[in-house]
């Protein structure tokens, strides 16, 4: 029978630590400390209870601990002394049924990993929706990792055991995460498609009014339709619109979402986490027959990371009328405007400022999104509640100097434009490092048309500034553009800067913020605040109504705008159950 919460609160401590048994291997004094924490308000609270007290053990314990779990496909497997988790665990990966030639990759693996760390590689075999990872994927994490620091890798082998404590968990207490796999499985599917080049290649890149994107709203809407919603459109910008109506007519809507565009080769659930959390609330409200005081809409924006065109936040900008005209002449990589991909996709440019939102028939907008970064993942929490979005300013730039030959042209008389270009990164990272919250980046960076034995004549790049208020990133912006004048003055270069994006802080609404504070506590997780680095679709919000965000941590110490981007259902499911109180709060507000 599995165990329950009240049972585990009130049982004497020695029982209580008997029904904790074998979580952690070979180490029950970790779940017998945290007992001390009871009564315990969640599988969450007793979870973040136990990665405490592993926290605060110190190294020694920690080594302690790793080095006490069985290689995967090791001796201990092939002699049949393997725990019965850790025999579940590895038959599930099929690691008990390897060819020879795969069992001697993983012993090789095993022995190269223990020779540069001198402890055991450590991996949740069940991964983040807990059916199991294949051997493939286990082969590729291993050898990934032996290039890893070993600082890293020792944070990573403790966080790979508390998600293997918390399958473990889950299996006693009778636990299944059932909307966090409903949450997970749309996002594998959806990532099904991908643009031509990197589909080919097993990479994710959806960008704006591709075959790929438009296939991507077309399954969004198919599923809005399977969830309830009472009416699903695709708009014309290519937004994904489903409506779950309120009670009664004339009431006014709580809005939100996130984007299903990606940056290329990049991850599964950036933005789309944001639109299949309400999703599946509105499911369940429409399995219970259940209306609220209050409609919802949810928006699958069509475009946010503005890869294909430089129109960032094109989707949530056309919500508040701000899609800017020009944006139509813009062209793609490939000479095709935005107007002929609209027009192809069937989509009306004509129709575009009546999709504009009224702010007054709206309580405010909310969105769920992975962190994409480490700090969640560092303090072992899934949630946190936001409270500002950093301001940011985004540009398009070249260097011209003069291409000469590489080997006749004295390094005195040269126009380099590439080491204008190093120069001013190195400046960056050091002027950014100086504020603390400031992040300044060249994600791109190209010699056009450069040859091995030729001087850079151009350099053509991007730069990205963020601070967490308005100020701070102009001051930022004021000293780069300044450094810049002054190499390319000094160099004997010239320059070119092209604004793409600005975006103002977004501080949250105090009123929402509260609201999932309140949802976080009452899932019995910790209560922790962070800004966000990264900007959003609730930044264009902001601009007419209230928001406020809610971030999930990522797996692979938080990694996102890459192929590693992850997270776990049972993260997801914590989302749904945050987004199913908020929802809750607000009948309770508006009746």
């Amino acid at each position: 029978m599995p165990i329950t919460l009240e049972q585990l609160n009130s049982a004497r401590r020695e029982d209580a630590a008997q029904m904790l048994d074998g979580l952690y291997e070979h180490s029950p004094w970790i779940a017998e400390q945290a007992l001390n924490e009871r009564p315990f308000k969640s599988l969450a609270h007793l979870k973040h209870a136990m990665c405490e007290v592993l926290a605060h053990a110190g190294r020694d314990a920690q080594l302690g601990l790793i080095r006490a779990h069985p290689e995967l496909a090791g001796k201990a497997m092939v002699s049949k002394t393997l725990t019965a988790e850790s025999t579940n665990e590895q038959t599930k990966a099929g690691l008990t049924d390897c060819t020879p030639e795969e069992f001697a990759k993983i012993q090789q693996l095993n022995a190269d990993y223990n020779a540069k760390f001198g402890w055991p590689f450590i991996l949740a075999v069940r991964g983040p929706r807990g059916v199991g990872l294949n051997k493939a994927q286990i082969i590729e994490a291993f050898e990934r990792r032996l290039h890893g620091h070993p600082d890293f890798e020792l944070a990573e082998c403790l966080r790979n055991i508390h998600r293997i404590v918390e399958i473990r968990l889950n299996d006693k207490f009778g636990v299944e995460p059932t909307l966090g796999h409903q949450v997970w499985d749309w996002q594998e599917k959806l990532a099904q498609h991908s643009d031509p080049d990197f589909a080919e290649k097993g990479q994710l890149t959806v960008t704006y009014l591709t075959d790929a994107h438009r296939a991507c709203a077309q399954r969004i809407s198919h599923w809005m339709k399977d969830c309830g919603f009472d009416e699903v459109e695709i708009d014309a910008v290519g937004n994904v619109v489903g409506r779950y109506h309120p009670a009664a007519a004339g009431q006014k809507y709580l809005l939100t979402g996130s984007h299903y565009d990606t940056v290329r080769n990049g991850g599964k659930y950036d933005g789309r986490l944001g639109i299949f959390v309400p999703m599946a609330c509105v499911q369940q409200l429409h399995q219970q027959g259940k209306r609220l005081p209050f409609g919802i809409e949810v928006v699958a924006f069509a475009e946010e990371e503005g890869q294909r065109y430089k129109a960032t936040f094109l989707g949530s900008g056309a919500l508040i009328g701000d899609f800017k005209p020009e944006w139509l002449d813009q062209k793609d990589a490939d000479g095709i405007t935005m107007r002929a991909a609209m027009q192809h996709a069937g989509l009306c440019t004509d129709d575009i400022p009546k999709i504009q939102r009224d702010p007054a028939h709206y309580l405010g907008f909310i969105e769920v999104h992975i962190e994409q970064g480490p700090v969640l993942n560092e303090v072992n929490i899934p949630l946190g509640v936001v409270t500002s979005i950093n301001g940011s300013v985004r540009y398009l730039c070249e260097i011209i100097g003069t291409a000469s030959h590489a080997g006749t042209t004295p390094m005195d008389r040269r126009r380099d434009a590439a080491c204008a270009v190093a120069e001013l990164a190195l400046y960056m990272e050091q002027r950014a490092a100086k504020d603390g919250d400031s992040v300044a980046t060249i994600g791109q960076l190209q010699v056009p048309n450069g040859s091995i034995n030729v001087v850079p004549g151009r350099c053509s790049f991007s730069l990205d500034l963020r601070a967490p208020t308005d100020a701070q990133r102009d001051a930022l912006v004021a000293d780069v553009m300044a450094q810049l004048h002054s190499i390319c003055e000094r160099r004997g270069v010239r320059y070119t800067c092209e604004e793409t994006m600005r975006a103002a802080a977004a501080p949250s609404a105090p009123e929402w913020q509260a609201r999932w504070e309140r949802a976080v506590s009452a899932l019995g997780v910790p209560l922790f605040k962070l800004p966000s680095g990264a900007g959003h679709d609730a930044m264009k919000l902001h601009e007419v109504m209230p928001q406020a965000m809610l971030f999930v941590r990522g797996e692979n110490a938080g990694i996102s705008h890459n192929p590693l981007e992850s997270t776990t259902s049972d993260d997801m499911q914590l989302c749904v159950d945050a987004f199913t109180h908020v929802l809750n709060q607000l009948e309770q507000e508006t009746r």
